[in-house]
């Protein structure tokens, strides 16, 4: 049969001619617009810029980190970077603004704050004005000298927590502003444990700017006039450096308290905490502990007990006395404001012991004895606050007159010494 008569024809033996020539892929017009709407490139390239932008516009700001190995000598309850100021500034009263931000469309909310020592005599009628102002308040006491009785009327309201806590151990937290209060503050307490005082004083303040350098909270340390010891400058100003015995049986608390300014101002120019210090002179009124060795408590629970006014001495040491109210308001305009301090808060009106003893036999009973002891030691001889400086920086001056407020501090003191014998045992 021949091929031609076949209607298959067998063409896997004819070769197209081969050109060995390399011959690229041709190049797209990638800056060609018509290529990227074609291809749809535009729509991934402007994703990627909304996406960008959004990362860094929420990203937060943070610090560099630490190198590896680096000591912190600002502690915090963690390691973490530290934010170190970048310009010097005067630490004789330094003025310092707040930073925090708060974001478009939401409305402002009361505080987050924290009061150590916050059942205590002092720190519980603070608690009660931050309530009242709409704030919410965690309480921190261990109750060696503080009382749940103090604060029980709050428990149930949304806007307050107690924690039963010991400064000296860390404490994490998210707050706005720490008020640290805690400390014994009476001889017969910080006497009867001048090792635990001195741990408050030290560690404890150490734990709470800590936190506050954490979590970037404002910090009010209550100070006291006993940081000028037994002074030979009067009245006392907030420049005097004080007259203090470093070895004596109060310095554990004198001692003490200095070293807390000292490491509050610290962290102020070393790790730009906010801090305000408050150096806090005699105060009395309702709370305040019945047998803590205090002049003011003293005399009142003789008198009401019909015991002897115990004056030591020859009775010619003289103290200033501020109510309670007045020092929380002068605590609170401290915090708020934008000066660092320290500022002197209390009563410039002076009384000598005799002098007081009258006052309360007057209030009290016109018959109460007064009984003469020996001096304690180291019992500074004159207090009496200059505060020039809280009246001209925070308009801050006491208003209630001793006369005015020892019946207020005597009805809680009847009340607990005749209505409840119980709670007063308790309290002593």
């Amino acid at each position: 049969m021949s091929s031609s008569s076949s209607g298959l024809i067998f063409r896997g033996h004819e070769a197209h001619p081969m050109d060995d020539a390399y011959y690229p892929k041709p190049q797209k017009p990638w800056l060609s617009f018509g290529y990227l709407l074609r291809e749809q490139r535009l729509h991934f390239l402007l994703l990627g810029f909304v996406l960008a932008t959004l990362f860094f516009f929420l990203l937060p700001s943070s610090s560099p980190s630490q190198p590896l190995g680096a000591h912190d000598p600002f502690p915090t309850p963690y390691l973490e970077p530290t934010r170190w100021p970048t310009n010097s500034r005067s630490y004789d009263v330094v003025s310092v603004h707040s930073v925090g931000k708060i974001p478009l469309g939401i409305k402002r909310k009361g505080l987050r704050i924290v009061v150590t020592g916050g059942a205590g005599f002092v720190g519980s009628h603070l608690v009660d004005r931050l309530i009242a102002r709409g704030d919410s308040v965690i309480v921190v006491d261990n109750f060696f000298t503080g009382m749940k009785e103090n604060v029980m009327h709050h428990f149930g309201n949304p806007n307050f927590e107690l924690i039963r806590h010991d400064v000296v151990e860390p404490l994490l937290l998210e707050v706005d502003q720490i008020y640290h209060l805690a400390c014994p503050a009476s001889p017969v307490h910080y006497k009867f444990n001048p090792v635990k005082t001195i741990k408050t004083n030290v560690v404890g303040t150490l734990n709470m700017l800590g936190l506050a350098k954490r979590v970037g909270a404002r910090f009010l340390l209550t100070s006291t006039s006993e940081i000028y010891g037994d002074p030979l400058e009067h009245p006392q100003k907030e420049t005097y450096w004080g007259n203090v015995n470093p070895i004596g049986v109060r310095s554990c608390y004198d001692e003490g308290k200095r070293t807390a300014e000292t490491l509050t101002m610290d962290y102020h120019r070393g790790a730009g905490v906010e801090v305000r210090i408050a150096r806090i002179f005699n105060t009395y009124g309702p709370r305040m502990c019945l047998d803590d060795g205090r002049v003011v408590s003293n005399f009142v629970a003789q008198a009401l007990r019909k015991e002897p006014l115990t004056v030591y001495g020859d009775g010619k040491q003289t103290r200033s006395f501020q109510y309670v109210s007045d020092l929380v308001e002068g605590l609170m305009r401290l915090m708020e404001g934008e000066h660092v301090g320290p500022f002197n808060l209390g009563n410039p009106g002076e009384f000598t012991m005799l002098e007081l003893a009258k006052v309360v036999q007057e209030t009290i009973d016109p018959e109460a004895k007064i009984e003469y002891r020996p001096n304690t030691e180291d019992d500074p001889h004159k207090r009496k606050p200059d505060i020039s400086r809280a009246k001209e920086q925070l308009g801050w001056e006491p208003k209630v007159d001793l006369r005015k407020g020892l019946p207020l501090m005597v009805s809680d003191f009847r009340q607990r010494i005749f209505g409840d014998q119980k709670e007063g045992t308790t309290s002593a």
